[in-house]
């Protein structure tokens, strides 16, 4: 048996995975799934107590399936979103605003005069998908009670007490400037949460506590941002290397090492982790509903499930186009308030085309994020890493090939954000080991090619481009409409 076995949590937006992973193999998987309540007004709530039975219940049972003991427990978390509790009894106080509520745009709204300054601190964008804008709202409008944090500090606390987030999760929330290492006072006074006591921010391969709740007692370290994790084990460590994971969303991050690059297409820029003493850095582009997108196909009965993704769509999608944004266009728009459509819809239209607009929609947000990144870079991708669930629809994957123009590895590793969390645990147990060394040895991934040309990509873009600008523009109009009746108020 390894001395590095590890319980490796990674605790995202539609369910909790809990992985056993063993000298780099994952041996045993549980996952138990989380239903967010999406509501009209841009609410996306979780319930905490929810929350916490699905880490305890998936670690609990990944640990008897494993049949083994483990020497850390580590964890993921969903990075931006938050809730209040009570520090004292770890109760919480609110639901939580998952990273997709968009709610806390009044609170960006009114602080617009001081997007250039947040964004040259922060290297991220004034936008309610990071925490502080919701945390600020959770402030005014829900309780003014306990403490408000991101999920994975009050997760720790309940495993092991201790009153603390990583340096990863800390970059994700508007609250600590690019390169610092503690909470900036400017921006929290910005965003009215200088009263606040905000935990710790300790490295990604610290060890944080102790807990008890998966039997004997386990040390707690490995703790980071979901998609940071899993950018480590894609082995994603030299400046350039990229990935991007099909989960709730869509995120792709590109590392760049232990120099920021500050973003002039439109992404943000944060932590990758904070390791052996040493902050690395990556670009950063989301998509905010992927297989959110998928399930609310589903709901609407136009498919059954994601596996029917690649039975369910037709070969082309006889000019029908969607722009996928159901919460929001992110990068590099950062319009949390523009809507999303299908254009191009005739009375030939089925319901196969409009899964294949989905999946082209989808794949297409992802080829925008690409190119912002490349010019970013200053080179283009030479290959895109490719891990989460969605990767198992390979009309999704090949579409993603052919609109970014760019060869697509898929990762052979199913559980990317487990793994990663485990390497960093492994890292916290001993000190001697070198990143590099700590890394899975997976087998090759499935590497997926383009199968259009650059000029039919570019023609689909472009369609794609301008059904998004449409979208843009009809926000616009609506907002146009509510100034004007704003004005017409005061009058």
């Amino acid at each position: 048996m390894s001395e590095a076995a590890v319980l490796a949590i990674d605790q995202g937006t539609s369910g909790t995975k809990a992985v056993v992973v063993d000298a780099g193999e994952v041996v045993a998987v549980e996952e138990v799934p989380i239903r967010p309540q999406y509501r009209d007004g841009g609410v996306v709530e979780q319930d905490p107590r929810e929350l916490l039975e699905s880490v305890l219940s998936a670690g609990r049972r990944a640990l008897e399936r494993a049949a083994r003991p483990v020497q850390a427990v580590a964890l993921a978390n969903q990075g931006e979103s938050v809730l209040a509790w009570d520090r004292a009894t770890g109760e919480p106080l609110t639901p939580i605003l998952v990273w997709q509520d968009g709610r806390a745009a009044e609170v960006t709204a009114g602080l617009t005069e001081y997007a250039d300054e947040v964004a040259a601190r922060t290297g991220l964008a004034l936008d309610p998908y990071f925490s502080a804008p919701k945390m600020t709202w959770l402030r005014r409008h829900l309780t003014d009670r306990g403490v408000v944090t991101t999920t994975d500090s009050w997760l720790l606390h309940h495993l092991t007490g201790a009153f603390v987030t990583d340096a990863s999760t800390a970059s994700r929330s508007l609250l600590t400037s690019l390169g610092g290492d503690a909470w900036d006072p400017w921006l929290v006074d910005l965003f009215g949460l200088g009263a606040e006591s905000l935990p710790q921010v300790v490295g990604c391969d610290e060890v944080v506590g102790t807990t008890t709740a998966f039997g004997a007692p386990l040390p707690v370290a490995g703790t980071i941002v979901d998609q940071q994790a899993a950018l480590l084990a894609q082995g994603c460590l030299a400046p350039g290397d990229s990935k991007c994971t099909l989960g709730t969303g869509a995120f792709l991050l590109a590392q760049t090492g232990p120099d920021p690059v500050r973003s002039t297409h439109g992404l943000t820029t944060s932590v990758a982790w904070r390791l052996r003493g040493r902050t690395d850095y990556c670009l950063d582009g989301q998509v905010y509903t992927l297989a959110s997108a998928v399930r609310w196909l589903a709901d609407l009965g136009v498919i059954g499930s994601a596996a029917d993704l690649d039975t369910g769509a037709a070969a082309d999608c006889g000019g029908a186009v969607f722009v996928p944004a159901l919460a929001g266009l992110a990068a590099p728009w950062w319009r949390s308030d523009v809507q999303g459509g299908f254009h191009g819809l005739t009375l030939a239209t089925g319901r196969a085309e409009l899964v294949r607009a989905v999946v082209d929609g989808l794949a297409a947000s992802i080829a925008v994020v690409c190119e912002a990144a490349a010019g970013d870079l200053g080179a283009p991708l030479t290959v895109l890493r490719l891990d989460g669930g969605l990767t198992r629809s390979a009309v999704l994957v090949q579409a993603v090939a052919d609109l970014a123009q760019v060869p697509v590895a898929v990762s052979p590793a199913p559980h990317a954000t487990a793994v990663g969390a485990a390497v960093a645990a492994r890292l916290a147990l001993d000190p001697g080991l070198a990143v590099p060394e700590a890394l899975p040895v997976d087998g090759p991934a499935r590497l997926v090619e383009p199968t259009i040309d650059a000029a039919q990509s570019q023609d689909r873009m472009d369609r794609w481009r301008r059904a998004a600008q449409a979208c843009v523009e009809i926000a616009d109009a609506q907002q146009g409409r509510v100034d004007r009746a704003r004005e017409q108020d005061h009058r």
